[in-house]
C-alpha cells in the first residue's frame, strides 16, 4: 500500500475552509433520509434492510479515524465474489452487496 500523507496541495485547514459547509450539507441529507425511513409505514420492518444496514455500516466506517475511509466504504458496498451470476436479479444497481442474493 502506498503513503497517501500529504498528497494534498492545500493545508489541512483549506481544505475544511473550502468543503466544511458541503460535506455538512451531505450530513444532513443522510440524517433526513433515515429520519424519512423511520417516519414511513413499514419502518420497524426497514431496520433489516440490507440497504439500510449497508447504509449504517458505511457511516461507521466514515466516522472511523483510520485513513482510508473511501476505500473501506466502497468495499463494503461492493460485491465480493468473484464468480459471475448466471442472470441479473434486477434490471439496475443496488448500491450495495445483499448476500442473500
Amino acid at each position: 500500500m502506498t503513503d497517501q500523507s500529504h498528497t494534498c496541495p492545500m493545508t489541512a485547514s483549506n481544505v475544511i475552509e473550502t468543503y466544511f459547509l458541503e460535506h455538512r450539507g451531505k450530513l444532513l441529507d443522510i440524517a433526513a433520509f433515515l429520519d424519512r425511513v423511520d417516519r414511513a409505514s413499514g419502518a420497524p420492518d426497514a431496520k433489516g434492510d440490507f440497504l439500510i444496514k449497508a447504509l449504517h455500516e458505511g457511516l461507521r466506517l466514515v466516522a472511523s479515524d483510520e485513513p482510508g475511509r473511501a476505500r473501506r466504504l466502497l468495499e463494503s458496498l461492493s460485491d465480493p465474489t468473484n464468480e459471475p451470476i448466471p442472470a441479473a436479479h434486477t434490471k439496475s444497481a443496488s448500491g450495495a452487496y445483499d448476500e442473500k442474493s
